[in-house]
């Protein structure tokens, strides 16, 4: 007996609704969008999104076969053509399987090898067509046709979004003729009017594109986030790059003034020189251990002091506990190179400067601080929020506070304090990250939530 043709318009509408709330849930859970966008899935991966898929599907046909009149429930026939289409025909056919099993036991024979036949043919025709194409399959029918009307119009040709669209209605309109000569042996809704069985056969298509609809919306934001991701690098590699032809001009500078007068000295330089320029041209990830950073400022403060001779006093004030403690690498050369530029060298008798490290108030705090000449009021902008100093228009200033503020955002402060004639101070402050714990390697997924947001995160664990 064909089912009451409003009972059937009623279970196509729900079964929108049953589609769109079932890919909804599904999306929400970062573990199935890691699986769903995998570019290469393993055997175990295939299984585990195709469980993820079929659980609660296979549910539903359990709910239909034991709930009268709740025929929406079961959408495992649109389910079995959309894992065809997006994983393939033997992750199809292995989840057409499992919807299948309520109900065969419920004696509907047939689903298990329809459910198969089907798997098997979705999966075929999504080798067939490319694969984005699939993904900007429009659930929107009425838009899908016009568009193509208008391009043939213009341009004959193949559209491979059309061929989808209709070899999911034929799919359709084959089971529902099927189902209404073997109703006992398997299900599919199906009418005696042919407006209803034209909308049974329009709705199926809408209901497997409802999915991918909501799941290439995730799939886009994924990409946009390994842009951003690849652009934020970029941006911090341009940003590190700055630093080294201005402490390079310096270097040799040093150099040549050596190589006549001390030329074992100037070896000596050039040694050291030689192992800045090897981490320098290395690939260097974002963070380092904090006692990595004080080994290449060593390095520069070793030529430094031979530059300067005994001008230059070196004095550091190094918790142990800050050592583990990874920071953004290249962070202390800079301010070190202005404390040494821009406060001692313009002092006859020379300076003094200091390094500091403590941990305060559950952050890493970092100091660099200089007896030189210091800088004239009306040269030094003050923050509004803190009220204190902030760092000038400087390069190697201007470098480390945009370096913290795109890795930290609000989580780090860039303190500047001057006094003409008596010196100037540097204070950075940032969260904690343990070198022992690895955590900077999750900075890799910063661009999905934000790099200060990311930072939160990672110092909670």
């Amino acid at each position: 007996m064909a089912p009451d043709n409003k009972l059937v318009l009623i279970t196509l509408l729900v079964e929108l609704g049953v589609a769109a709330a079932v890919s909804s849930s599904l999306a929400r859970s970062t573990r199935f969008k890691d699986l769903l966008l995998a570019e290469d899935r393993t055997p175990r991966q295939i299984l585990k999104l195709v469980a993820i898929i079929c659980v609660p599907l296979t549910l539903g046909v359990w709910v239909r076969v034991t709930v009268p009149n709740f025929l929406a429930a079961d959408i495992s026939f649109e389910a079995t053509i959309l894992l065809g289409l997006i994983i393939g025909p033997l992750a199809a056919m292995a989840g057409g399987a499992a919807m299948a099993v309520p109900a065969v036991l419920h004696h509907e024979y047939w689903a298990l090898p329809v459910n198969l036949l089907v798997a098997g043919l979705s999966g075929a025709f999504g080798r067939f067509v490319d694969y984005e194409e699939i993904w900007l399959f429009s659930p929107l029918i009425d838009l899908s046709i016009y568009r193509w009307v208008r391009r043939n119009m213009r341009r004959p040709h193949l559209d491979r979004q059309i061929m989808l669209l209709v070899f999911i209605t034929a799919l359709q309109l084959a089971t529902s003729m099927f189902g209404r000569y073997y109703p006992r042996h398997f299900f599919e809704l199906y009418s005696r009017s042919w407006l209803v069985e034209l909308a049974i056969c329009a709705a199926c298509p809408v209901v497997v594109g409802i999915p991918l609809k909501i799941w290439n919306a995730i799939r886009i934001e994924r990409q946009l986030e390994e842009q951003g991701r690849l652009l934020l690098e970029a941006r911090l590699d341009a940003l590190q790059r700055q630093i080294n032809p201005h402490f390079l001009f310096n270097t040799l500078n040093s150099i040549t003034s050596l190589v006549r007068s001390q030329p074992e000295l100037a070896r000596e330089m050039i040694v050291k020189l030689a192992n800045i320029l090897r981490v320098l041209l290395k690939d260097r990830e974002a963070f380092v251990p904090f006692s990595e950073e004080l080994a290449f400022t060593d390095d520069y403060l070793d030529i430094e002091v031979v530059r300067f001779g005994s001008k230059l006093r070196v004095v550091k004030e190094i918790a142990a506990e800050t050592l583990d403690i990874v920071v953004p690498s290249m962070l202390l050369q800079p301010l070190i190179e202005n404390s040494i530029k821009h406060g001692l060298e313009p002092r006859i008798s020379g300076g003094t400067v200091t390094l500091r490290s403590r941990i305060v108030n559950g952050r890493l705090e970092l100091e660099v601080e200089d007896d030189g000449v210091g800088m004239a009021p009306e040269r030094e902008p003050v923050s509004p929020v803190s009220g204190l100093v902030r760092p000038g228009t400087g390069i190697g200033m201007r470098n480390v506070r945009e370096r913290m503020e795109v890795l930290y955002g609000s989580e780090a402060d860039v303190s500047f304090e001057s006094r003409p004639g008596r010196g100037t101070k540097v204070v950075l402050a940032m969260p904690i990250l343990e070198a022992s714990d690895g955590p900077w390697a999750q900075l890799g997924t910063a661009a999905q939530m934000g790099w200060g947001a990311a930072v939160k995160a990672i110092t909670r664990s």
